[in-house]
Protein backbone atom coordinates (compact mmCIF):
# COMPACT_ATOMS: atom_id res chain seq x y z
CA UNK A 1 0.00 0.00 0.00
CA UNK A 2 1.73 3.28 -1.05
CA UNK A 3 -0.50 5.44 0.40
CA UNK A 4 -1.89 4.46 4.11
CA UNK A 5 -3.98 6.57 5.73
CA UNK A 6 -2.89 8.20 9.18
CA UNK A 7 -4.60 8.28 12.14
CA UNK A 8 -4.33 10.84 14.03
CA UNK A 9 -5.22 8.77 17.71
CA UNK A 10 -3.02 6.90 19.29
CA UNK A 11 -3.81 3.13 19.21
CA UNK A 12 -3.42 0.90 22.36
CA UNK A 13 -2.65 -2.83 21.67
CA UNK A 14 -1.48 -5.23 23.36
CA UNK A 15 2.11 -6.18 21.87
CA UNK A 16 4.87 -5.52 19.37
CA UNK A 17 3.25 -7.72 16.65
CA UNK A 18 -0.27 -6.11 16.68
CA UNK A 19 1.93 -2.77 16.21
CA UNK A 20 4.10 -4.22 13.49
CA UNK A 21 0.82 -5.54 12.21
CA UNK A 22 -1.01 -2.45 12.14
CA UNK A 23 1.65 -0.23 10.45
CA UNK A 24 1.25 -2.65 7.66
CA UNK A 25 -2.05 -1.11 7.40
CA UNK A 26 -2.25 2.49 8.56
CA UNK A 27 0.35 5.01 9.83
CA UNK A 28 -0.24 5.47 13.26
CA UNK A 29 1.12 5.59 16.63
CA UNK A 30 0.72 2.64 18.96
CA UNK A 31 1.34 2.26 22.90
CA UNK A 32 1.65 -1.44 23.74
CA UNK A 33 0.16 -2.65 27.22
CA UNK A 34 2.32 -6.13 26.91
CA UNK A 35 -0.69 -7.88 28.39
CA UNK A 36 -2.07 -7.51 31.54
CA UNK A 37 0.00 -5.89 33.83
CA UNK A 38 0.24 -2.71 32.27
CA UNK A 39 2.85 -0.83 34.03
CA UNK A 40 2.12 2.60 35.38
CA UNK A 41 4.57 4.23 32.84
CA UNK A 42 2.75 2.88 30.16
CA UNK A 43 -0.64 4.54 31.93
CA UNK A 44 0.46 7.94 32.29
CA UNK A 45 1.51 7.20 28.39
CA UNK A 46 -2.38 6.54 27.77
CA UNK A 47 -3.48 9.39 29.51
CA UNK A 48 -0.84 11.54 27.53
CA UNK A 49 -2.41 10.56 24.40
CA UNK A 50 -6.15 10.50 25.64
CA UNK A 51 -5.77 13.99 26.32
CA UNK A 52 -4.01 15.08 23.46
CA UNK A 53 -4.63 13.39 20.37
CA UNK A 54 -7.53 10.39 21.60
CA UNK A 55 -7.17 7.10 21.61
CA UNK A 56 -8.45 3.99 20.34
CA UNK A 57 -8.51 0.46 22.35
CA UNK A 58 -7.69 -1.75 19.82
CA UNK A 59 -7.17 -5.42 21.47
CA UNK A 60 -7.76 -8.89 20.46
CA UNK A 61 -10.76 -10.17 19.91
CA UNK A 62 -10.46 -12.87 23.01
CA UNK A 63 -10.98 -13.64 26.79
CA UNK A 64 -7.64 -11.66 27.28
CA UNK A 65 -8.12 -9.00 24.87
CA UNK A 66 -11.71 -8.42 26.08
CA UNK A 67 -10.14 -8.21 29.90
CA UNK A 68 -7.16 -5.60 28.73
CA UNK A 69 -10.12 -3.54 27.20
CA UNK A 70 -12.32 -3.62 30.23
CA UNK A 71 -9.56 -2.64 32.32
CA UNK A 72 -8.61 0.64 30.07
CA UNK A 73 -12.09 1.21 29.64
CA UNK A 74 -12.46 2.04 32.89
CA UNK A 75 -9.46 4.91 33.19
CA UNK A 76 -10.89 6.01 29.73
CA UNK A 77 -14.33 6.09 29.14
CA UNK A 78 -13.95 8.32 26.07
CA UNK A 79 -11.65 6.28 24.60
CA UNK A 80 -12.72 5.00 21.08
CA UNK A 81 -12.88 0.99 20.69
CA UNK A 82 -12.00 -0.69 16.96
CA UNK A 83 -12.88 -4.60 16.72
CA UNK A 84 -11.93 -7.14 14.76
CA UNK A 85 -14.33 -10.15 14.11
CA UNK A 86 -12.79 -13.01 15.33
CA UNK A 87 -12.60 -14.93 11.82
CA UNK A 88 -10.46 -12.04 10.63
CA UNK A 89 -7.97 -12.26 13.82
CA UNK A 90 -7.33 -15.92 13.25
CA UNK A 91 -4.58 -17.82 11.61
CA UNK A 92 -3.28 -21.73 12.35
CA UNK A 93 -5.21 -21.70 15.46
CA UNK A 94 -4.11 -18.48 16.91
CA UNK A 95 -6.02 -15.81 17.41
CA UNK A 96 -5.03 -11.63 17.54
CA UNK A 97 -4.25 -8.26 15.67
CA UNK A 98 -1.31 -9.43 14.43
CA UNK A 99 -3.06 -11.84 12.49
CA UNK A 100 -5.31 -9.42 10.45
CA UNK A 101 -5.31 -8.41 7.03
CA UNK A 102 -4.84 -4.89 5.91
CA UNK A 103 -8.32 -4.44 4.49
CA UNK A 104 -9.60 -5.89 8.33
CA UNK A 105 -7.69 -3.20 10.44
CA UNK A 106 -8.58 -0.25 8.44
CA UNK A 107 -12.41 -1.57 8.26
CA UNK A 108 -12.19 -2.17 12.28
CA UNK A 109 -10.72 1.49 12.67
CA UNK A 110 -13.17 2.72 9.93
CA UNK A 111 -16.15 1.69 11.76
CA UNK A 112 -14.60 2.78 14.73
CA UNK A 113 -14.55 6.23 13.07
CA UNK A 114 -10.57 6.96 13.52
CA UNK A 115 -9.62 10.58 12.96
CA UNK A 116 -7.53 10.58 9.53
CA UNK A 117 -5.26 13.00 10.00
CA UNK A 118 -4.13 15.69 6.97
CA UNK A 119 -1.28 17.58 8.26
CA UNK A 120 0.02 17.90 11.55
CA UNK A 121 1.69 20.28 13.40
CA UNK A 122 5.66 21.42 11.82
CA UNK A 123 6.88 17.64 12.37
CA UNK A 124 10.00 17.40 15.04
CA UNK A 125 13.04 15.56 13.21
CA UNK A 126 16.30 14.00 14.23
CA UNK A 127 18.32 17.20 13.61
CA UNK A 128 16.16 18.86 15.97
CA UNK A 129 16.61 16.57 18.86
CA UNK A 130 20.04 17.11 17.91
CA UNK A 131 20.54 20.32 17.51
CA UNK A 132 18.68 20.80 21.50
CA UNK A 133 21.38 18.24 22.92
CA UNK A 134 19.53 15.25 23.36
CA UNK A 135 21.26 13.06 21.10
CA UNK A 136 25.22 11.91 21.24
CA UNK A 137 25.89 14.19 23.78
CA UNK A 138 27.43 12.74 27.44
CA UNK A 139 24.37 14.58 29.30
CA UNK A 140 22.02 13.69 26.27
CA UNK A 141 20.00 11.31 28.25
CA UNK A 142 19.66 13.36 31.32
CA UNK A 143 18.58 15.89 29.12
CA UNK A 144 15.79 13.65 26.95
CA UNK A 145 14.60 12.68 30.52
CA UNK A 146 14.08 16.29 31.43
CA UNK A 147 12.87 17.43 28.61
CA UNK A 148 10.41 13.96 28.07
CA UNK A 149 9.55 14.96 32.41
CA UNK A 150 8.37 18.38 31.01
CA UNK A 151 6.32 17.39 27.96
CA UNK A 152 5.04 14.23 30.14
CA UNK A 153 5.77 11.85 27.68
CA UNK A 154 7.72 9.48 29.39
CA UNK A 155 11.67 8.84 28.99
CA UNK A 156 12.75 7.05 26.53
CA UNK A 157 16.05 6.48 24.03
CA UNK A 158 16.01 9.40 21.10
CA UNK A 159 14.43 7.66 18.57
CA UNK A 160 11.85 6.62 20.44
CA UNK A 161 11.52 10.00 21.89
CA UNK A 162 10.98 11.29 18.16
CA UNK A 163 7.83 8.82 17.70
CA UNK A 164 6.16 9.48 21.02
CA UNK A 165 7.01 13.48 19.96
CA UNK A 166 5.02 12.77 16.38
CA UNK A 167 2.87 10.62 17.97
CA UNK A 168 1.81 13.37 21.01
CA UNK A 169 1.56 15.66 18.24
CA UNK A 170 4.01 17.37 20.24
CA UNK A 171 4.72 20.85 18.45
CA UNK A 172 8.39 22.54 17.51
CA UNK A 173 7.24 25.63 19.79
CA UNK A 174 6.51 23.54 22.33
CA UNK A 175 9.58 20.82 22.13
CA UNK A 176 11.77 24.06 22.16
CA UNK A 177 9.71 25.56 24.86
CA UNK A 178 10.82 22.70 27.16
CA UNK A 179 14.21 22.34 25.71
CA UNK A 180 14.56 26.22 27.06
CA UNK A 181 13.05 25.33 30.24
CA UNK A 182 15.73 22.34 31.13
CA UNK A 183 18.10 24.88 29.80
CA UNK A 184 17.12 27.89 32.18
CA UNK A 185 17.13 25.37 34.93
CA UNK A 186 20.76 24.49 34.60
CA UNK A 187 21.47 28.10 34.32
CA UNK A 188 19.93 28.53 37.88
CA UNK A 189 21.03 25.49 39.39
Amino acid sequence: MADKPKIREAIVVEGRDDTINLKRAVDCFTIETHGFGIRRETIEEIRKAYETTGIIIFTDPDHSGEEIRRKLKEQFPKAKHAYLLKKDALKAGDIGVENAEPGAVIEALNKCRAVLEDDGPDEITMEDLDRAGLVGGKDSRTRREQVAGILGIGYSNAGAMLKKLKGFRITKEDFYEAVRTVDNQRDQG
